[in-house]
């Protein structure tokens, strides 16, 4: 069985049989045979409509190549298992998290070479993307990703419970102290039975991101040879305050409020029906927003200044396209992933714009390039586009650590900050519990890759 094989099998936490839908889109055209080059893809829904719409963009700008696109759930986990077949699809469309596991187990290709190919240098081709979506495409000094869409986070706030609550709507807050002074300013309870009724923020809605907390302190999660969940004194400052919320509200009576909170997407979630005046969310939020929740007066902005002096500062991810070792049309996928990397810089109609752009414009989220077109920048549809180009372009931006057991690390994060937030353990005795598991994990996966010489080419790992 080849390396990269018996190594994609130790990754998997189950073998599971893929099931796709049929392909939409893409004809035969007449003549010489198109290549046909397999994407399988997580989206469904409007995004899913968005890129089928790209890809017959890119389907009719040449006589080549037909892409065709399968919606797939667990994507993840169905890559891993065809590669480790033998069977893969030529493009996979994953997360920003996926990268650096699977470019260290040898699931996914380098894009160096298909760079180089081009006539240009590693370091030109990330240059068209703002720095934190180059870093997202990185992994131990080489391309393995290029972005499908980006997605940064910001601070969404409900103005009118700012007006009630005696609040500027127009004003955020732009502090930490600011910040924590709003949320009990908006924070109502039933005069009657004094039940909590609404809370200006709750960390754990959405919860996807916990860890963003202690980069938002300033804490590392990684200093690029060491797990420093519970070492750095900046994350245990940013789970105290996660703690802060419970205390302040009381445990009971958060978990009676939210016993009442709907899915996130859905007319039923806490910040659509008032139950929540602020929440961190990404950009693709207004989509729900207007879907869910039509006619809310909300505003968008910064994270408020946690440490003095970053304004700016932003969480991004990404969905990424790559190409699974084994993938029958590499060549063919590259001239794809090419394609939605690229864009028309003096594009002036809707009909005019391509790849990222147009991508980004169906999907209403903001362009991971740095060059925008003239109609992108004046005719966005996303109301918030300036705050969002703005965040994408900060140097204080940050993605997750380019660590190869990041999803378990992810995940002893999740279980320190329930751990945490319910009361069941200090912030020390939380994140001090977490790190000694993850050091161990940490070590046991550093020496696979220095067993497969793998160490000494990634050096220090990016934190």
């Amino acid at each position: 069985m080849p390396r990269m094989t018996r190594r994609a099998f130790r990754l998997l936490p189950v073998l599971l049989a893929v099931a796709l839908t049929a392909p939409a889109g893409g004809q035969e055209p007449q003549g010489q045979p198109r290549v046909h080059v397999t994407y399988w893809e997580k989206w469904v829904s409007f995004e899913a409509q968005a890129m089928q719409q790209v890809i017959d963009a890119f389907n009719r700008s040449q006589d080549r190549i037909t892409v065709d696109y399968y919606s797939t759930s667990l994507v993840d986990r169905k890559t891993l298992v065809a590669t480790a077949g033998g069977d893969p699809p030529d493009v996979a469309g994953l997360n920003a998290q996926n990268v650096a596991t699977f470019a260290d187990a040898g699931v996914i290709q380098p894009l160096d070479d298909f760079i180089r190919g081009d006539g240009t240098s590693d370091k030109e081709w990330l240059a068209r993307y703002y720095p934190i979506y180059a870093r997202i495409c990185s992994h131990g000094g080489h391309v393995y990703a290029g972005i499908s869409t980006p997605a940064v986070m910001a601070l969404y706030w409900n103005k009118t419970l700012f007006r009630e609550a005696g609040l500027d709507p127009d004003r955020p807050p732009r502090t930490l102290a600011e910040f924590n002074d709003y949320s009990r300013r908006l924070t109502k309870r039933d005069p009657k039975t004094g039940r909590l009724t609404q809370v200006g923020f709750l960390p754990q809605d959405p919860g996807w991101w916990p860890w963003i907390f202690c980069r938002w302190f300033g804490g590392s999660l990684f200093d690029g040879r060491r797990i420093t969940f519970a070492t750095d004194p900046r994350n245990v400052a940013a789970f105290e305050w996660i703690q802060s919320f419970t205390k302040f509200y009381g445990l009971e009576d958060v978990k009676l409020l939210s016993s009442e909170f709907g899915p996130w997407a859905s007319p039923a979630a806490p910040f659509f029906t008032g139950k929540i005046a602020m929440v961190f969310q990404g950009v693709f939020y207004d989509n729900y927003i207007r879907q869910y929740k039509p006619g809310l007066d909300y505003g968008v902005g910064p994270w408020p200044e946690a440490v003095p002096g970053v304004r700016d500062f932003a969480m991004a991810e990404a969905d990424v396209l790559t190409i699974p070792v084994g993938a029958r049309h590499p060549r063919e996928a590259w001239a794809f992933i090419k394609y939605i990397n690229s864009c028309n810089p003096n594009a002036r109609t809707r009909g005019e714009l391509r790849g990222a752009e147009l991508l980004d414009y169906l999907q209403v989220k903001a362009s991971p390039l740095q060059v925008w077109s003239p109609f992108f920048a004046e005719h966005n549809p996303h109301p918030h586009i300036d705050i969002m180009r703005r965040l994408s372009a900060s140097p204080d931006a940050v993605c997750i650590p380019d660590l190869g057991i990041w999803q378990e690390y992810f995940r002893e994060v999740i279980s320190a900050f329930d751990r945490v937030r319910l009361l069941d353990a200090t912030p020390e005795e939380a994140l001090g519990y977490s790190q000694a598991r993850l050091e161990k994990s940490w070590d046991r996966y550093r020496r696979s890759l220095e067993r497969h010489g793998q160490w000494s080419a990634l050096g220090e790992v990016a934190p």
